[in-house]
C-alpha cells in the first residue's frame, strides 16, 4: 500500500446548509479521502440558527469520517496535514463577547428579519446591501434595541468562527468578508467611506467600538492565516492524533469555493450553479454604474469584484412534473427510474420548437425577488393557438428554470454592457449531456462549459485553496487553476446556436409580459 507524504496534502472543510463535508487532496488535487456529516438548521423564535454544539459535533464527525476513510485506503494515521482551509455559508450574524462567548444564537443567511436595515444601509451607502449580509444583521439588532449589541467584541461568519476556534486568529478570506461589508477593490480592505458612515451610527448609539475593532482582518487567497493550536487540534480530532502547528489558508465563503471549484476566477468569467435554486456569478472588470437591487456584489478569493444573480426557483417545478409523469406511467405498468425519466424528457425537448410553440411555464414554487413575485404560484400558460405538444411543454419547463436568472444577467450584459467570455455550469440539471447547456448558452448567448469531473464541490474547492497557499503562491490564482488544477480535465463546451438564441428570446418576450398573470394569481389565490 502506497504511503502518502502527509506534509504535502491539503484538507478542505465546508459547512453547508445541510451537510458538513471534509475533503483531503494530494499535490495533484486528486481526492484522497472524504468525510461528511448531515445536519439541519434550527428554527427558533423566527430565526434560523445552528447551535455551537451542532457545529462542534458536526465538525468532529466529518473529520472522523474522513480520517477513517484515509486509514482504510492507505493504512496510515492522519497526524500531519500540509495545509487546512475552512469554508462555510456566507453572511449571517455571529457575535462574541470579550470572553469569546456567543452573545446570541447564530443567525444564518436565511433569516429574513433585517429587511429594514438592508433598505436603510443601501440608501446610506448607495451600494446594494442585502438583508442576509452581516452588516445588515448588526444594524437591525441596533434598530431593534437588542441589549447584547453593546457587548460585542468580535463579529464574524460561520467559517470565521470555526477558523478562530482552530487557530485563535480573527481573520477571514476576502470573498467571505465581502458578504459582511462592502470592500474597497483597490486596497482589498473594508470600504473606508462606508466604514466611516457606519461608525457614525455606532457613535450616535454610544456603542464602545468602531467596526474595525470587531471585524476580522482581511486576507486574500494564498496568504497564511494562522496555525492550528493545541486546543484547535483537540477540537478537530479529540483522539489526539492530529498535531498542532499546521498552517491554515484564509477561511472562505461557499461562493468563493464554488468559483474556485469551477475555475471561474478570471474576469469576464461566470459560473452558474443550478439546483433547487439557481445563482450566477460573474467576475467583473469594473464597478457597476449604479445600484441594482437584483444584483449582489461580492468578490473572488483574490479580491476581484463579482456580480451575483440569485434566484429562488430552478428545478423544483421540473421535479414535480416528472413525478406526475411517473404516476401516469405507473397506471400503464411502466416503471421508470428517475434518471431514465429525466433523460427521456430532456432528450425529447430537443424535438420542440425553438420558442416552445407559444407554451409558457413559470416555475415559482416560492416567491422570486427579481421579478417581484412575493409568493409561489407555479403556472403553465398557453393560448388556444399554442402548439401544445409534450416536447414543447418540457422545453418550456427547462427554459423557465433559467428564465429569471437571464433577467438578472441581462442587467449586466445589456444595461451595463458587461462581456461574458465563458460560463462554467454545474448542477444536476446538466447531467443529460448537452441538453440544458444548449438552452443556457442560448439564454445568455455565450458558450457554456460543464466539467465531467465535478470533484467534491465546495469542500474540494476549499482544499484546493489550501493547496494553493501551500504550493502555488508563486503565480496568480487564476493561472494556478488553469495550469495546475484544471489543465487536463475533460470538459464539454456548447456554443450558442442562432436559431435557439432567437427562440429563447421570443420565449422571454412572452414570459415577461405574462408575469402579470402570475402576479394576479398571487393576489387572487392567497396562501
Amino acid at each position: 500500500m502506497k504511503q502518502i507524504d502527509l506534509s504535502s496534502i491539503a484538507l478542505g472543510i465546508e459547512l453547508g446548509s445541510t451537510r458538513i463535508k471534509a475533503v483531503l487532496i494530494d499535490r495533484h488535487h486528486k481526492t484522497l479521502a472524504s468525510g461528511s456529516h448531515n445536519w439541519e438548521n434550527r428554527y427558533i423564535n423566527g430565526l434560523y440558527t445552528y447551535s455551537l454544539e451542532d457545529i462542534r459535533t458536526g465538525l468532529q464527525t466529518a473529520y472522523a469520517d474522513l480520517k477513517a476513510d484515509f486509514a482504510l485506503k492507505f493504512g496510515q494515521k492522519l497526524s500531519v496535514i500540509g495545509s487546512i482551509g475552512i469554508s462555510g455559508m456566507m453572511h449571517g450574524y455571529v457575535v462574541l463577547d470579550k470572553t469569546d462567548n456567543l452573545l446570541v444564537p447564530s443567525r444564518t443567511w436565511r433569516c429574513a428579519n433585517a429587511q429594514s436595515a438592508a433598505k436603510d444601509l443601501t440608501g446610506l451607502f448607495d451600494y446594494p446591501i442585502p438583508a442576509r449580509w452581516s452588516i445588515a444583521h448588526l444594524y437591525q439588532a441596533i434598530l431593534d434595541g437588542e441589549k447584547h449589541v453593546k457587548d460585542i467584541a468580535y463579529q464574524t461568519t460561520l467559517a470565521g468562527l470555526v477558523h478562530y476556534w482552530l487557530t485563535g486568529e480573527r481573520v477571514l478570506g476576502i470573498g467571505d468578508v465581502s458578504g459582511m461589508f462592502p470592500i474597497d477593490l483597490a486596497s482589498k480592505r473594508y470600504h473606508p467611506r462606508m466604514l466611516a458612515q457606519f461608525d457614525a451610527i455606532l457613535a450616535a448609539q454610544k456603542l464602545p467600538y468602531a467596526l474595525k475593532d470587531i471585524f476580522p482582518r482581511i486576507a486574500v487567497a494564498g496568504e497564511n492565516a494562522g496555525h492550528l493550536t493545541k486546543e484547535g487540534a483537540l477540537l478537530l480530532d479529540p483522539t489526539g492524533d492530529l498535531v498542532a502547528g499546521i498552517a491554515f489558508c484564509p477561511p472562505e465563503g461557499d461562493a468563493g469555493t464554488g468559483m474556485a471549484a469551477t475555475n471561474s476566477i478570471r474576469r469576464e468569467t461566470a459560473n452558474i450553479s443550478a439546483g433547487t435554486s439557481v445563482f450566477a456569478m460573474l467576475v467583473l472588470e469594473k464597478e457597476l454604474s449604479k445600484v441594482y437591487p437584483e444584483i449582489d456584489l461580492v468578490t473572488t478569493p483574490k479580491g476581484d469584484l463579482v456580480a451575483m444573480v440569485h434566484c429562488n426557483n430552478c428545478t423544483s417545478d421540473i421535479d414535480a412534473w416528472a413525478m406526475l409523469f411517473s404516476e401516469l406511467g405507473a397506471l400503464y405498468g411502466i416503471k421508470n427510474n428517475d434518471k431514465q425519466l429525466f433523460e427521456k424528457l430532456f432528450m425529447l425537448s430537443l424535438q420542440a420548437d425553438p420558442d416552445c410553440g407559444d407554451v409558457l411555464s413559470y416555475n415559482y414554487v416560492s416567491g422570486e425577488h427579481i421579478t417581484h413575485v412575493d409568493e409561489g404560484r407555479p403556472m403553465v400558460v398557453r393560448i388556444p393557438e399554442s402548439k401544445f405538444t409534450l416536447a414543447n411543454f418540457v422545453r418550456s419547463l427547462l427554459y423557465s428554470s433559467v428564465a429569471t436568472v437571464k433577467i438578472g444577467m441581462d442587467i449586466l450584459t445589456v444595461q451595463e454592457r458587461v462581456t461574458v467570455r465563458a460560463i462554467n455550469a454545474h448542477g444536476g440539471i446538466f447531467k443529460t449531456r448537452g441538453v440544458m447547456q444548449k438552452y443556457l448558452a442560448a439564454a445568455l448567448n455565450a458558450p457554456v462549459t460543464v466539467r465531467e469531473n465535478a470533484g467534491e464541490g465546495g469542500a474540494w474547492g476549499m482544499a484546493m485553496l489550501a493547496m494553493y497557499a501551500l504550493t502555488g503562491k508563486n503565480k496568480p490564482l487564476e493561472a494556478y487553476l488553469d495550469e495546475d488544477v484544471f489543465a487536463d480535465e475533460k470538459t464539454l463546451t456548447v456554443q450558442p446556436e442562432p436559431q435557439v438564441v432567437a427562440g429563447f428570446a421570443a420565449y422571454m418576450q412572452r414570459y415577461i409580459k405574462g408575469l402579470e398573470a402570475v402576479q394576479a394569481a398571487v393576489t387572487a389565490l392567497k396562501e
